[in-house]
């Protein structure tokens, strides 16, 4: 089969790769410099947007202390309309390939969604692998902002019972995993939308026929996963909820969105992750994005495809 890049995202990286790129891919393991690039990265991506806070004035946003797993003391950020109407609200992890990211890189993103939709965000600064935390810590962090916020709720006019979980990359997959510990743990749980999301960490071979293609490689992969993971990266010892598409049963796992480029190499495992809650009789939305890359959207929100699937998000985030 071959593919085709969109046209817009063709020039947008033909713009890119004329201005040069100074640094060589990190090599495999070498974290650090993996995550210096995914906020370089991140800062650019968000220089496409409205600047934060001035580009977003209908909202207002506060910065709260959560207790996570083992004490650890993580920072969420919520995000409200002066407008907005007591409901529902959605818990937000940020991507970066488990090793990068920051609330702050994903100001104007939340904001973003907050500004089109009306329904408040939080979004969770998790610790980051491997120097802050490994295996299930970042999806603990994520939980107990869950949680936080559903202790919160009646002060923040939140209906607990309409609570969602959202993530893009690595922020898909723990939304994917805090859905699991949800389930498992008896706490409501609305929705989960998963953006392109890292699901499963034994996706470490290359596929020829998407190589030219991918913005996220299979070493990042690599380098991702055994960060977080450390010693159980490549045994059966590794975590259900930290790779959720280890996760023996699906069922009982609240409805999902799921969204992901054709030339993403997280594709095979967002396909089938919906397909397994699909054949579980749990309602799950897919789109996949015909010659679309890895963070199409960031990279493009100007694009057919950004504003596609940006009214696709809106939609579900207003449906809660």
């Amino acid at each position: 089969m071959a593919f085709t890049l969109d046209p817009e995202l063709a020039a947008v990286l033909q713009a890119l790769a004329e201005q040069g790129d100074p640094a060589p891919p990190p090599e495999r393991d070498d974290w650090r410099t993996l995550r210096a690039r995914g906020v370089a990265s991140m800062r650019w991506m968000a220089s496409l947007l409205p600047a934060y806070p001035s580009g977003y004035p209908l909202v207002k946003a506060s910065s709260h202390k959560v207790r996570s797993e083992g004490g650890a003391e993580i920072l969420v950020r919520w995000y409200e309309r002066a407008d907005s109407t007591p409901g529902s609200a959605v818990v937000y992890a940020h991507g970066g390939g488990m090793v990068a990211g920051s609330v702050e890189l994903y100001d104007a993103v939340v904001a973003g969604y907050v500004q089109a939709t009306g329904v408040p965000f939080l979004s969770v600064d998790y610790r980051l692998a491997p120097d802050a935390a490994t295996g299930t810590g970042p999806v603990e962090d994520v939980f107990a902002a869950l949680s936080w916020l559903g202790g919160q709720a009646a002060a923040l006019k939140v209906d607990p019972r309409r609570i969602a979980v959202m993530g893009d990359s690595a922020g898909g997959g723990l939304a994917a995993g805090v859905a699991i510990l949800a389930r498992d743990r008896g706490v409501p749980l609305a929705h989960q939308a998963l953006l392109y999301p890292m699901l499963d960490d034994r996706n470490l071979i290359p596929d020829p026929r998407l190589t030219p293609y991918v913005a996220w490689t299979w070493d990042d992969n690599w380098t991702g996963w055994h960060a977080l993971l450390g010693t159980a990266f490549g045994t059966d010892d590794v975590p259900e909820v930290a790779a959720p598409a280890r996760v023996a049963t699906v069922e009982g796992l609240a409805p999902a969105y799921v969204e992901v480029g054709e030339l993403d190499i997280f594709r095979a495992e967002a396909v089938g992750y919906a397909q397994r809650l699909a054949d579980a009789d749990i309602p799950a939305e897919l789109h996949v994005h015909s010659g679309a890359i890895h963070e199409y959207d960031r990279l493009a929100p100007a694009s057919r495809l950004g504003r596609r699937a940006m009214e696709d998000r809106k939609r579900v985030i207003s449906s809660l």
